[in-house]
């Protein structure tokens, strides 16, 4: 049985970024890293307990809202005015897509940044070493997956949508051991609730970056890979 050709990226999808719609591209890659950022940012604050940088976290929210916002007006403008054919017009739609995963990565990460606030009037559970772990893999994850859909390359994508069971892995790791804390010693379970509540965000980041992933080889393959054996194999997603 021969394996049938990956297609080459769609060619629309160069006219698309070279020419029609340039500012689409950059306001998208300019509201992936800044949701990266936010992230990032926020679990610093919480292993740092750094209240100013969670405030500023909690303030930049809004930026990634305009962001999105923008993109879905320069989509639909492009969608009245240009009357795209079906190639391009699954170009737009997944980039809108990506937009909104995107201003959900930066919802998480304001609610990381508000639990930080409140773990940093306590001490450590326990000194932090998963959750930086977790929001690693899960920026990792969202970096290849924008990097996919900017350059094409589907087996980058079923790498992103594969490692979501990395970060599961760890989630439902950490919270057994929190459950644990909490029936041995019940002065922790305020602080474990909330480092339950983190791990779950930084959980759905991944999941973001996945479905970011997934788009991605919709746009270059023309089919649903989602819930297939193809993101699947090799210890794939949950």
């Amino acid at each position: 049985m021969t394996t049938e050709p990956v297609p080459e990226f769609p060619a629309p999808m160069k006219r698309f970024f070279d020419a029609e719609l340039e500012s689409f591209r950059s306001n998208l890659i300019l509201m992936g890293e800044t949701a990266a950022s936010q992230v990032r940012s926020a679990i610093k604050a919480l292993v740092e307990s750094n209240t100013s940088l969670a405030d500023q976290v909690i303030a930049a929210d809004d930026e990634i809202d305009q962001l999105e916002i923008k993109i879905d007006e320069e989509a639909m403008r492009y969608m009245n005015l240009r009357a795209p054919v079906a190639s391009e017009l699954r170009l737009v739609i997944v980039g809108m897509k990506a937009s909104h995963d995107l201003e959900r990565v930066g919802d998480e990460a304001t609610s990381i940044a508000k639990r930080a606030v409140r773990l940093s009037a306590e001490l450590p559970l326990k000194p932090y070493v998963d959750i930086p772990r977790m929001a690693n893999i899960a920026l990792e994850m969202l970096r290849d997956a924008l990097d996919c859909f900017l350059n094409g390359d589907t087996e980058k994508a079923l790498a992103v949508c594969r490692r979501d069971a990395e970060v599961d892995s760890i989630n439902k790791q950490l919270y057994r051991e929190l459950t644990s804390f909490m029936i041995e010693k019940p002065g922790t379970i305020s602080r474990a609730i909330e480092l339950m509540f983190i791990s779950k965000s930084l959980e759905r980041i991944a999941d973001h970056a996945t479905n970011i992933a997934e788009e991605m080889i919709y746009l270059a393959k023309g089919r649903d890979v989602r819930h297939t054996d193809e993101v699947k194999k090799n210890g794939g997603v949950g």
